[in-house]
Order: structure tokens, then sequence, then C-alpha cells
């Protein structure tokens, strides 16, 4: 039986009932693992890697330490963090077409295969690149893998709740190293994109440039704020003498694996 490393005791006779999440990221992977049965079904667990290390390597890493990492699951998704994304509306896509389409937007890296998720009811495509014996290492050991880029449920998430009210929405995903950031109109995607930055001055410039190059009103639009907020004072207080409306969003509100696999992916 695994030992627990979560805040609360889980049940890993169980393991087929449940689904496991593993977010890979430059700063270290995070395991979530869902039980249906819980009050409050989401188990987070962080893992630091190390820095020296190829992505395959750190997870191999992982898997050999931890014993939860070996059970079965009902499911298993792989949500991977990074700036090696582009979005294009479907109508233009072309499967056989995705390492064109992407190259075009990313330098060329050995190793790397190009995977992609479709938000179908917003008739967009995100197109993410992943290395490629990190992509093989999981899949054989998790051969239901599903692969998501991290601004694949957001996008399908802020979707939605961009289209309440009558102002434009502005979220914000901010990580350590770098900041994403989705803009909408009532559903509408307008902006998708990502920019690498680590100190909060220039995490402060990339969006209020952002929200002048795309004419959002300072009174009436809303800036909605995630992720790693360190310095989090100093940062609401600047941004909020230029912009009105800004909210910072409960990790419960867009974290939800479970609703992650209702939407497409290809």
């Amino acid at each position: 039986m695994p030992e627990s490393i979560f805040a609360q005791p889980i049940d890993f006779s169980k393991s087929e009932q449940y689904t496991l999440s593993i977010r890979l990221r430059t700063d270290g992977f995070s395991f979530s693992v869902f039980v249906p049965t819980q009050e409050e079904a989401t188990n987070y667990f962080h893992h630091a890697i190390h820095p020296s290390l190829s992505l395959t390597a750190n997870l191999k890493q992982a898997l050999i330490r931890y014993e939860f990492l070996s059970c079965s699951y009902k499911r298993v998704c792989i949500l991977l963090a990074g700036n090696r994304y582009t979005s294009l509306p479907l109508e233009f896509y072309e499967p056989e077409e995705k390492e064109v389409i992407f190259y075009h937007n990313h330098p060329h890296r050995d190793n790397e295969i190009i995977l992609g998720n479709t938000l179908k009811r917003e008739q967009i495509v995100f197109l993410f690149g992943m290395e490629k014996s990190a992509y093989q290492l999981l899949l054989q050991h998790y051969p239901q893998a599903r692969f998501y880029h991290q601004a694949f449920p957001l996008a399908g998430w802020f979707a939605v709740k961009s289209k309440l009210g009558n102002s434009r929405k502005m979220l914000a995903f901010i990580r350590s190293e770098s900041i994403d950031i989705l803009c909408y109109e009532r559903g509408r995607l307008l902006l998708a994109n990502s920019f690498t930055c680590q100190h909060t001055e220039d995490r402060i410039y990339y969006l209020l440039y952002v929200w002048k190059q795309l004419r959002f009103d300072q009174q009436r639009d809303e800036l909605h704020l995630a992720g790693t907020l360190t310095e989090k004072e100093k940062l609401l207080a600047e941004l909020r003498r230029f912009i009105g409306q800004v909210f910072i969003l409960n990790p419960c509100e867009y974290i939800d694996m479970e609703a992650l696999l209702t939407l497409d992916t290809d």
C-alpha cells in the first residue's frame, strides 16, 4: 500500500475509481488524485525537480520514488505548463500540418512531439510541444493517459465565465517564470499568449500593455488573476491604479481535472 503524502488519507486499494492528474512545470511537478467519495475530493502534492536534469530524467525519478504513481487509475491526465504553445481557429487547422504550423511560431527543437487540444464549442485549437521521450515514458506507464496544455482547460473554463455580463474579460495565469494571458469578449477569444517574465514589474508591464492594445475599458472591463501570486499586494496595488475591476480567482474555480475530461481533445 503506498504511503500517504497527501493532506488527507487515501485508500489506494480503490485507485481504479480515482483520477490521477500530473502537472509538469519547469519548477516542479504537481500531482493530484481525485477521489469521488471524499468531501474535498481533490488532493494535491508538489514535487520539486532537479533543474540540471531533463524532464524525462526527473519523471523517471518521480515514478520510482512515489508508490502511488504505480497504482492503476480510472483516468490519467497529463497537464503541461510552458510557453511553447500556439492557438488557431479550428477552420484553419489540418492535423497533418500541425508541426508546420507550430514551428512557424516557435523555434524547432529535437526530441519534441507536437500535440493538439481542440475546444470545439469555441472553435479553437491549441498546439503545444512536449519532450518526446517524456511523452513516450508517460504513455508507456499510463496507456490511457490524455495530454493537455495548461492553456487549454483555462481557455475552456474562462470562455464560459466571460459570457457573464457585458464586460470584456482578461485572465492572467501567473507562473514563476512566465505569465499566460487570455482575453475574451462574451465567449469569443481575442488573444491567447504567453510572456516570459519573473518579476512583478514585468508582469504589470505586460498586463497593461495587452490591456491597452486591445483597448479594454479601464472601469468596465475585468482582469482576473490566477496562479502563483508572489508580491500580491504590490501587484494588486499597481494594477488597480489603472484598472477598476481586478479579481483574484480561487484555485477551486479553475482547477477541476474532472471537468477537463469533458473538453474535446484530438
